[in-house]
């Protein structure tokens, strides 16, 4: 027997004012409004861990929130005046937290370009993986990278996956070598445009 589609009522049970129900809210002040009319058609890996290397702590939530204590870490003192967020926050054992509105431009992209297009936060989605570019990240972190990406395509015009390395080539890396991008297009199969690989550096 065929599950019935998911009608419009479902779906803005999932989605609330760009918020998922499937994520813990953790409100970040850094955000901006997107100018009207424009598509969400893109989503950018990131990865980070606070300090580097260091997981399973509070350090990423409080910096996405403006809480960071530099005093009990020295590189804390590198990081602790800059403002950035992003949408989501993916943790090594796969829980999502959510720290902007969908709807909302969130900071996590910074200097960038996709297709000959700037400012890529302006019709991005940043999602964050707890990890550090070069190391290898957690099945349970596949999966509900695979989770969001389909509960987005299904909510907002979501047409590609890429890095963070491949907005801002030269200047950022993450995720890193060996996120596996074959396994996420495997994953979708066409549905979504996915990075064939880390970016190529000259």
């Amino acid at each position: 027997m065929r599950r019935p589609r998911a009608g419009p009522a479902l779906k803005r049970a999932v989605w609330t004012g760009g918020w998922w129900r499937h994520a813990r809210r953790v409100q970040s002040p850094n955000f901006g409004a997107r100018r009207e009319g424009e598509a969400i058609t893109l989503a950018i890996v990131h990865s980070i861990s606070l300090p580097p290397g260091d997981y399973g702590g509070s350090a990423v939530e409080r910096f996405f929130t403006n809480r960071l204590d530099v005093s009990v870490h020295p590189y804390f003192e590198q990081i602790g005046a800059l403002r950035v967020s992003a949408h989501f926050f993916i943790r090594r054992r796969g829980e999502v937290v959510q720290f902007v509105s969908c709807d909302h431009r969130a900071w996590h992209a910074g200097t960038s370009q996709w297709r000959g297009r700037d400012n890529c936060n302006d019709w991005s989605i940043g999602i964050e993986l707890e990890g550090l570019e070069g190391e290898c990240f957690e099945r349970t972190q596949y999966r509900a990278l695979v989770r969001l990406l389909n509960a987005l395509r299904t909510h907002y015009p979501l047409a590609e996956v890429v890095g963070h390395e491949h907005v801002a080539a030269g200047r950022k890396a993450d995720p890193g070598a060996r996120f596996e991008w074959r396994r996420l297009a495997r994953a979708f199969k066409g549905r979504l445009a996915i990075a064939h690989g880390p970016a190529k550096t000259t």
